[in-house]
């Protein structure tokens, strides 16, 4: 643990003190909360979106109990964008109660937040009453993939890239707006560019220092091809780590844009014609190094030619668990760097399943997701893809050698959630990979989000009625 002085802000207290920052030990962590450094606790349960829930707990009572469980309602895994009780689920429900889960905190997961001095995050795993884990909780379903792979001998490297867009105005001048006539914080192109509008520098500098000392390693922050369009790449690391830092990043950027006088969106097609990703960038590692080293010459090693093949062939039915909403699918389009069809090849960024890097440093970078993916979930997929491909050896397509929208051969990417529902329900990967009860609470999920959507008139369908 290391004390950082912060700079006297509006928002920060008005006399400067240093506070303790980053990722801690637990033993650290109770010191902190015994001198007072700590005040507060976040305990934190990613939600089927993602999103960190949960409650702020004060330090002292905190520690006093930690190795017993906080109580949470059921329904923060078994409910939509808006946190509506829905039915259908077999977690939760109107008949069952909506009762209570069991919360065990992650000593691993401590993490301290610099935008919220004397603040602690820390990631919580979710049972039942009677000690058995949820499966359906994101991080128990990612943790489950890691466990099979570790069976086979494997660790996974995870570095992640995401892209996001930001706004003018705070998320209530947004949301007062109803969403209509968003300014993005910057216009034109300014695709890495190295001079931004003093504003957008500022929140880049702040996130920058936040994530720093939150500990998250972030690698480089720049400006995208869309308007108001940012890209955040983080540092390769321990898969579970990786989500875990990946969490606080979602709970850092709408604190300080809102501070700023912005607002973020992580919706994969935030306007016609924009798509924002999550890529995934990984490799599988063993006792002897990376098994997916590769030269770029003779033949792909054993490993990394099985894994190919299982994300080619199995991810086309695992598509809800990294692209969960109807807007995701308005990112596939052609000539937008994001894949329409599930090809593979070498450093081709047409492709969804691109090799990349040489030697130790090789590994796949999956550009499936889209920036509304949970990133436990869009992992758990692209393991259990992977674990299909080494276990059940289905056949390795040819790599595509140049624009893989052109290919003709190719599984097309779902058109719609709809159809991707089509191939998870009743799928044997998905079946084998995650097991029925996880494969009926995720369906269900999108069926939620396919009723709410089939019920709301659009602006675009106002628009075009009235010209009808």
């Amino acid at each position: 643990m290391h004390n950082s002085h912060h700079e006297q802000r509006d928002e920060q207290p008005t006399a400067l003190r240093p506070w303790p920052t980053g990722a801690v030990t637990l033993g650290a962590f109770k010191e902190s909360v015994r001198s007072g450094e700590i005040t507060a606790v976040r305990l934190a349960v990613p939600d089927m979106q993602g999103r960190p829930k949960g409650k702020i707990l004060t330090a002292p009572v905190f520690v006093d109990r930690m190795n017993s469980e906080a109580g949470m309602c059921a329904y923060v895994l078994a409910t939509d964008v808006d946190m509506t009780p829905l039915d259908g689920f077999a977690l939760t429900g109107w008949e069952q109660g909506y009762g209570d889960l069991g919360v065990k905190a992650d000593p691993s997961s401590i993490r301290l937040l610099p935008h919220q001095p004397g603040t602690a995050l820390i990631m919580g795993d979710v049972f039942h009453h009677d000690g058995r884990p949820v499966e359906v909780a994101p991080r128990h379903m990612l943790r489950t993939q890691l466990e099979r792979l570790a069976d086979l001998g494997c660790q996974v490297a995870l570095g992640t890239e995401v892209e996001f867009v930001l706004y003018q105005g705070t998320g209530q001048e947004a949301h007062r707006s109803a969403y209509r006539g968003l300014r993005p914080a910057w216009s034109g192109d300014l695709d890495y560019a190295l001079s931004h509008p003093p504003e957008v520098a500022d929140f880049f500098q702040r996130l920058h220092d936040a994530l720093r000392e939150a500990g998250v390693p972030v690698e480089a922050i720049k400006t995208e091809g869309a308007a108001g369009q940012v890209e955040v790449t983080f540092a390769y690391g321990e898969a579970m780590s990786a989500c875990d830092a990946y969490t606080a990043f979602r709970l850092i950027v709408p604190d300080l844009a809102q501070r700023g006088g912005m607002t973020p969106t992580f919706m994969a097609a935030p306007a016609t014609g924009i798509g924002s990703g999550l890529h995934l960038h990984l490799s599988l590692w063993s006792a002897s190094g990376n098994e997916f080293a590769y030269h770029g010459s003779g033949d792909l090693p054993p490993v990394l030619e099985r894994a190919i093949a299982g994300l080619v062939s199995g991810m086309p039915h695992l598509a809800p668990l990294y692209a969960p909403t109807p807007n995701a699918y308005k990112r596939y389009a052609p000539h937008t760097f994001a894949p329409t069809s599930y090809t593979w090849g070498f450093d081709n960024r047409t492709c969804a399943i691109r090799v990349t890097g040489v030697g130790e440093s090789a590994h796949l970078e999956v550009r499936l997701p889209g920036a509304d993916a949970n990133l436990y979930l869009a992992l758990t997929a692209a393991c259990a893809a992977i674990i299909h491909g080494i276990q059940d050896h289905p056949e390795l397509p040819a790599p595509c050698g140049g624009d893989a929208y052109t290919a003709s051969d190719a599984a097309p990417v779902p058109a719609d959630l709809t159809e991707a529902m089509d191939s998870f329900i009743g799928s044997k990967v998905v079946y084998d990979a995650l097991g029925e009860t996880v494969m009926n609470h995720y369906a269900r999920a999108a069926q939620a989000e396919l009723a709410w959507h089939r019920r709301q008139v659009s602006d675009v369908e106002r628009e075009r009625g009235f010209r009808a």
